[in-house]
C-alpha cells in the first residue's frame, strides 16, 4: 500500500492597524474557495489566480478601506505570498519553474516564475488594472506576492487596450505560470530542483 501524498496546504493570519487579513492555500485544488477582501475588483483577480491556478483559495480582509485601498491589496498579496511558500515546504519535487502566454480579447500578457528563494519581481503591465486596483498598486501587488512567496516573477502585458481585459490577462498568465511552477514532477520525487540542494536556505 503506497502512503498518501503529503498535503500542500497552508493558513496564514495578519492583524494589523491598518488590515486584518486570513488565507487558507491549497496547491492542489480547482480553484474553491471565498475571495472577500472589500475590494472587488481584486477579488475578480483573486478568482483568476485560484481558477486559472488550479489552487484552492480562501482570502478575507477587513482593511482601512476609508482611506483608500493600498493597505488591503498590499498585505493581501503579503499574505498569500507566505501561504504560498509555506504550502511549498521544502519545495522538493516540484517543477520549480513555469511560464505562460496569455490572450483575454485584444490584450496579451505574459508571465515567468522561478521558485527560486530568491524573490525578485519585474512588472511591465501599462495601464492594465481596475477599479481600487490602479496600475501602480497592480504592480505593487506582484512585487509584495513575490517577495513574501520567495519567487522570481516576470510579469508583462504585450498588448491591449482595456485596463481590465490587461489586467485580467495578466492575472491568467500568472495563475499558470504558477500552476506549472508548484506542479509535482515525479522524476524529481524526493530531489531539489537546485543545484544548491535547496530552495529555502
Amino acid at each position: 500500500m503506497t502512503s498518501p501524498a503529503p498535503t500542500r496546504t497552508a493558513s496564514f493570519e495578519r492583524d494589523t492597524r491598518e488590515t486584518s487579513v486570513a488565507c487558507t492555500i491549497d496547491l492542489d485544488g480547482a480553484g474553491r474557495g471565498r475571495r472577500d477582501t472589500g475590494v472587488p475588483f481584486l477579488d475578480h483577480m483573486l478568482d483568476q489566480l485560484a481558477r486559472h491556478g488550479g489552487i484552492d483559495l480562501e482570502v478575507t480582509c477587513r482593511g482601512d478601506l476609508e482611506i483608500d485601498t493600498h493597505h488591503t491589496v498590499e498585505d493581501c498579496a503579503l499574505v498569500i505570498g507566505r501561504a504560498i511558500h509555506a504550502a511549498l515546504g521544502d519545495h522538493s519535487g516540484i517543477a520549480r519553474m513555469g511560464f505562460a502566454t496569455v490572450p483575454m480579447d485584444e490584450a496579451l500578457a505574459s508571465a515567468a516564475i522561478d521558485l527560486s528563494g530568491r524573490p525578485y519581481s519585474v512588472v511591465a503591465i501599462g495601464s492594465a488594472g481596475g477599479a481600487g486596483l490602479p496600475p501602480t498598486l497592480l504592480t505593487h501587488f506582484v512585487e509584495s506576492l513575490a517577495a513574501e512567496a520567495r519567487m522570481c516573477v516576470h510579469l508583462s502585458v504585450l498588448a491591449g487596450r482595456d485596463p481590465h481585459h490587461m489586467a485580467e490577462a495578466a492575472f491568467k498568465a500568472l495563475a499558470r505560470a504558477l500552476s506549472m511552477a508548484v506542479a509535482t514532477d515525479p522524476r524529481r520525487r524526493g530531489t531539489i530542483a537546485s543545484t544548491k540542494g535547496t530552495l529555502i536556505a
